[in-house]
C-alpha cells in the first residue's frame, strides 16, 4: 500500500507546479482532464455539492460494498490529487464567494461540463469571468458544444457514442446494435481536452491572453469515425456491423481457449484475440495450425472466402492451450495476438505490474483504496497520485483561510447559512 504524505514531499519541480485549476466539472471528461493537471503537480480545487453531488459519487462499486457519498471507487478513480471545496451553488451567496475566490486566487484554468445555460445563469460563464480575469483559460465540455441548434441537449458518454455513429458499427449483422463498452466519449475526449488546454497555455505564454475552449464530446467522438465518413463521401459506402471481423485482416477474431483458474471467480472461460494483417504473418500462423499447404489461403481474397476453414483450424489448435500461453507463443512467432483479459486478469498482468500501474491510497473514511495509475510516463517530471479523492468540502477551511483570509468564525457562519457544505 502506498499512502501519500504530502507534508513530506516537495512538488516544486513538478511539471504543472504553480498552475491553478478551479474545477466545476462532473462525471468523466472534465474530471479526468483536470486529474492530469493534479497528478502532474498542479493545484486543482474541485467545487462540489452535497445537496446535488456528482452522479459518480453514487455509482458502484463501493468500498466494502457499503454505499456512501465518499465510498464510490468509480468516481474516486477520476479525482485523485485534488482539493475539495463544498458549496451550494444554487445560492447567490455561494456564487459571490466563488467570484471572490477567482479574484483573489486567480486560477489559470476553469473547467466546467454543464450545458451552456448553467454557468451563464450563474454569471460564472466565460464572458463574465474573462471580464474580471482576461488571462483565464476557460474549458467547457458538454455533449453537444456551446453553440448550435442542439447545444442545449444534455447527455452522457453512451449518447455521444451513439450520435457519433459507432453504435451502427459495433455488434453483429444479425443482431441489434451493441455499442462500445461504457461511456465511450468520456474515455476518449480527455486526451483531446488536455492537449487543447496545453495549447491555450502556450498561447497565453506568448500573448498574455486566455481564451475559451469549447469541447463538444459529440464532435470529439465523431473524429474517430473520420475514415468511414470520408469513404461515404467518396463513393457512398456505408460500413455496417461485422462482429469481430475487420475488412483488411483475415483472420481477425476472438477464439475460445482452454478454461483457466482465476482468483475469486474460480474456473472460467478463456479467449484469445488473433489478428493477421500481412501475408508473412499468415504464413507463420498457417504453419502453426496446419494450413501451410492449402493454396486457397495464400492471399487475403482466398482467406476471406474460406474463413470458416481458418476459424475451425484455429479453434481446434487453441482448445487445449490457455490464452496467456497462446499469446506468448504467437507473439514470439511474429503474429499479433492478445489474451482477452478480465478484471481479475488485469490485477495479475505482468506488464502492468512492471509499470507499477495500480496504486493504493489511504482515504480518511474508508481506508486503503485501489486506483488506476498513469497512462503515460514522463522521464524528467513523472506524475503520481498525490492524494485520494477529497471528501466534499474536505479542504474548505484551508482554501478559505489561505486564499480569502476568512477566519474560523466567518467560515462557521457560512456553514450555518448553507453556503458551504461537506460530506465528512
Amino acid at each position: 500500500m502506498n499512502q501519500i504524505d504530502q507534508k513530506n514531499e516537495d512538488f516544486t519541480e513538478d511539471l504543472f507546479h504553480g498552475i491553478k485549476v478551479l474545477d466545476f466539472s462532473w462525471v468523466g471528461v472534465g474530471p479526468i482532464t483536470t486529474k492530469y493537471f493534479a497528478d502532474l503537480g498542479g493545484e486543482v480545487i474541485r467545487i462540489e455539492s452535497v445537496t446535488r453531488p456528482d452522479v459518480l459519487r453514487g455509482a458502484p462499486p463501493f468500498k466494502d460494498g457499503v454505499p456512501g457519498i465518499n465510498r464510490s471507487q468509480f468516481g474516486a478513480n477520476w479525482n485523485t490529487s485534488k482539493k475539495g471545496l463544498g458549496m451550494n451553488l444554487a445560492l447567490q451567496e455561494s456564487r459571490d464567494l466563488v467570484l471572490k475566490l477567482i479574484e483573489e486566487w486567480k486560477p489559470d484554468i476553469i473547467a466546467e461540463s454543464f450545458t451552456p445555460r448553467v454557468m451563464k445563469s450563474w454569471k460564472l460563464d466565460y464572458k463574465s469571468i474573462s471580464g474580471l480575469h482576461p488571462e483565464i483559460i476557460y474549458f467547457s465540455t458538454c455533449q453537444m458544444g456551446q453553440t448550435g441548434p442542439q447545444s442545449s441537449y444534455a447527455g452522457f458518454g453512451q449518447l455521444a457514442g451513439s450520435l457519433a455513429g459507432f453504435y451502427s458499427l459495433t455488434g453483429w449483422p444479425d443482431r441489434d446494435p451493441a455499442g462500445p463498452y461504457g461511456a465511450y466519449s468520456d474515455f476518449l475526449n480527455p486526451p483531446i481536452a488536455f492537449g487543447a488546454i496545453i495549447a491555450a497555455l502556450m498561447y497565453r505564454n506568448r500573448t498574455g491572453m486566455g481564451q475559451h475552449i469549447d469541447l463538444s464530446q459529440f464532435e470529439g467522438a465523431t473524429h474517430f469515425l473520420a475514415p468511414h465518413i470520408m469513404k461515404y463521401n467518396d463513393d457512398g459506402t456505408v460500413f455496417s456491423r461485422i462482429g469481430n471481423e475487420e475488412y483488411e485482416s483475415i483472420p481477425h477474431d476472438i477464439y475460445p481457449a482452454k478454461d483457466e483458474l482465476r482468483k475469486m471467480v474460480g474456473l472460467g472461460e478463456s479467449w484469445i484475440a488473433i489478428s493477421v494483417q500481412t501475408d508473412s504473418q499468415w504464413e507463420s500462423l498457417a504453419l502453426i495450425i496446419g494450413l501451410e499447404d492449402d493454396l486457397r489461403l495464400k492471399n487475403i481474397e482466398g482467406r476471406k472466402e474460406y474463413k470458416s476453414i481458418i476459424d475451425s483450424a484455429i479453434t481446434e489448435w487453441c482448445s487445449n492451450r490457455g490464452a496467456q500461453e497462446i499469446m506468448i507463443f504467437l507473439q514470439n512467432a511474429g503474429i499479433p495476438a492478445g489474451a482477452v483479459q478480465s478484471q481479475s486478469d488485469l490485477w495479475n498482468d505482468p506488464q502492468l505490474e512492471h509499470m507499477k500501474y495500480f496504486c493504493w491510497l489511504y482515504h480518511p473514511e474508508v481506508g486503503p483504496m485501489p486506483y488506476d495509475g498513469q497512462q503515460f510516463q514522463l522521464s524528467e517530471t513523472p506524475s503520481k497520485l498525490r492524494a485520494p479523492q477529497a471528501m466534499i468540502g474536505e479542504h474548505n477551511e484551508e482554501i478559505l483561510r489561505n486564499y480569502l483570509k476568512l477566519n474560523r468564525q466567518q467560515i462557521g457562519d457560512l456553514f450555518e447559512r448553507g453556503v458551504l457544505e461537506n460530506s465528512m
